[in-house]
């Protein structure tokens, strides 16, 4: 007597079946609530077939030797056409793509299919955002430090030329009251001073002044205006009328000119000092707060983007690596993961001197970036570093113990 059938969306047609029966023929539910000790489902049997297909066509196109047994298992699953796990010859698919896929081996059935279609663009697009994104801050930081850098030193310089000018000309010429020769009211040059080569160290003097004035007001626009300026009030100003600006423009040139004629030597020198005092006080409070803003952006800030953008530039490479070889996969956690790790590199860098052996040395922008590049250089380095705090000492020998003599 044969026994009613089930029907497979597991309504029961009849009472009379035996529980035993139901319960042998009903599949069991996974359960859906508690822990999951299994986190993905099991691929269908049509995924897999067309996973085997794909490899078995790369295969073909590439030229590789696939044995008889492989293709017919394949390509009779294919022909079959089920579309679940009670196909007979599942087991020899399964053999069959395990063989297939270690001769292909890294390339898999799903980077063929991702090196080949869409999914490669939001990758490189991404890639190439955040490339942008940190390029901007780079260049402007890196020019604003190059620029602020070069007309620090410049400011410098210039200050130590002022300054040796200025200790030569008053033992020179000395002081209005005190001139070195000839009266106060009629001061002369000493004897062997040559009248020219004393007007040209003014003149140099002169100059170097002005200079230290427009590099320290260019300079003060680095640090947003933070400083005053001694002379704002007798700068340009377009909202003064004709006469104002001119009387102002003639107090700037006798701030910073020489007299025509220098009738008086100490006396033109006296004044000048005078507004050279205020300028290098000016330029001086300007380079401290050059050194804070831009030293802080240089030493914390840049390393940690170089960094960054050394891992950009590795994930783009390693990205165009993959596409060729055929093995691209999307993006996945583990690329934020090395974000971060590169960050901390960066700013590892930036906080700490770090030094090539045999006496080379590197920029720390330029490790930030390689650190970002290759993590696995920081990595080598921590671990130096480890290994040589923890070198454990080679055991100390005991002195040797002398037999004593008894008498």
């Amino acid at each position: 007597m044969s026994q009613p059938a089930i029907n497979p969306t597991l309504e029961i047609e009849s009472d009379s079946i035996p529980a035993d029966v139901i319960a042998a023929r009903i599949p069991l539910k996974k359960k859906t609530e508690g822990p999951q000790l299994v986190s993905e489902e099991v691929r269908n049997f049509s995924s897999v077939v067309d996973d085997a297909m794909v490899l078995l066509t790369y295969a073909a196109q590439q030229g590789v030797d696939v044995d008889e047994t492989t293709r017919v298992s394949i390509l009779a699953a294919k022909a079959a056409g089920c579309s679940d796990w009670n196909y007979a010859g599942a087991a020899g698919l399964l053999a069959a793509l395990a063989t297939l896929a270690g001769k292909l081996k890294p390339i898999t059935a799903d980077s063929l299919r991702a090196s080949r279609s869409e999914l490669v663009d939001p990758d490189i697009r991404n890639l190439r955002l955040w490339t942008f994104l940190l390029a901007v801050p780079i260049i402007l930081f890196s020019v604003l430090g190059f620029v602020s850098s070069s007309m620090s030193i410049a400011i410098r310089n210039d200050v130590n030329t002022a300054n040796e000018l200025l200790v030569k000309l008053r033992d020179e010429l000395g002081t209005p009251s005190a001139p070195t020769a000839g009266t106060p009211e009629k001061p002369t040059l000493p004897q062997g001073l040559n009248e020219g080569d004393v007007i040209t160290q003014l003149q140099l003097y002169a100059s170097t002044v002005r200079s230290i004035d427009t590099r320290a007001r260019q300079l003060n626009l680095f640090v947003m205006r933070a400083e005053h300026d001694p002379y704002a009030n007798y700068r340009w100003n377009p909202n003064l009328n004709p006469q104002e600006r001119t009387a102002n423009q003639e107090k700037l040139k006798e701030l910073f000119q020489l007299p025509v004629g220098l009738a008086n030597m100490p006396e033109a020198l006296d004044k000048l000092t005078e507004t050279y005092q205020d300028v290098r006080s000016f330029a001086q409070d300007i380079l401290g707060l050059v050194s804070v803003y831009y030293g802080a952006v240089t030493a914390c800030l840049l390393p940690i983007l170089y960094a960054l953008l050394g891992t950009c530039a590795f994930l783009l490479r390693n990205v165009e690596e993959e596409l060729k070889a055929l093995t691209f996969a999307p993006s996945s956690k583990t690329n934020w993961a090395r974000f971060l790790i590169a960050g901390i590199g960066g700013a590892v860098v930036g906080l700490f001197n770090f030094a090539l052996t045999q006496g080379e040395s590197i920029s720390p922008l330029a490790i930030a970036f390689l650190v970002g590049y290759a993590v696995d250089v920081f990595f080598s380095f921590l671990e130096g570093l480890v290994q040589a705090f923890t070198k454990s000492k080679g055991p100390v020998s005991s002195p040797t113990a002398v037999p004593s003599t008894t008498k």
